[in-house]
């Protein structure tokens, strides 16, 4: 399945600079419903970002997620070992009813600390979640994809742009296997 072929919605703006995100008019609590339970993964990383880079390190992982908040919420763990030490990630995925959009959170054994969201939705088994970051010291916007097209070998990914959504770079890819 083509997942590095796929568009990137357009990305708009306020008068204030601040991204405007609609949902989807599919968008629901079960959008990630596909992704319940563990997961081995293949992830395929960017050795160095915004640096003309071309080489991919590669590496197993493993993930689980499952719902919380009556549903309205999942939260999952990501175990892998990064250069011989091990690595714990966690992310938290909260839907606003009210919105219909999807805020997704990213923690990790490193930093400590819960970074900013990264908000959107699902469309016909594809979601995309955007939010304005800064990566060392440039402000960049970044996009997390998922995939889900084939529910038991989800894709997630994630790309950057410094240049305001003209052009991106991606720079990591995780293929998933659900487990049985």
């Amino acid at each position: 399945m083509e997942n590095e072929n796929l568009e990137i919605p357009e990305i708009n703006f306020d008068e204030n600079g601040e991204l405007i995100i609609v949902a989807s008019e599919s968008s629901s609590k079960d959008d990630f419903d596909f992704f319940q339970g563990k997961s081995f993964i293949q992830n395929k990383k960017l050795k160095e970002r915004f640096a003309n880079c071309t080489e991919w390190i590669e590496f197993p992982s493993t993930q689980e997620m499952y719902k919380i908040l009556k549903g309205i919420g999942n939260i999952d763990n990501f175990l892998s070992t990064f250069d011989g030490e091990p690595f714990e990630g966690m992310t938290v995925r909260l839907f606003n009813p009210k919105t219909r959009l999807w805020s997704i959170y990213w923690s990790d054994s490193n930093t400590g600390v819960l970074d900013k969201p990264v908000v959107g939705s699902f469309e016909n088994n594809i979601g995309h979640f955007f939010s304005k970051d800064v990566f060392e010291s440039k402000n960049v916007l970044q996009v997390f994809r998922w995939d889900a097209r084939d529910q038991d070998n989800p894709i997630w990914s994630q790309a950057m742009s410094d240049d305001n959504g003209k052009t991106w770079e991606w720079n990591w890819y995780m293929y998933m296997t659900k487990s049985k």
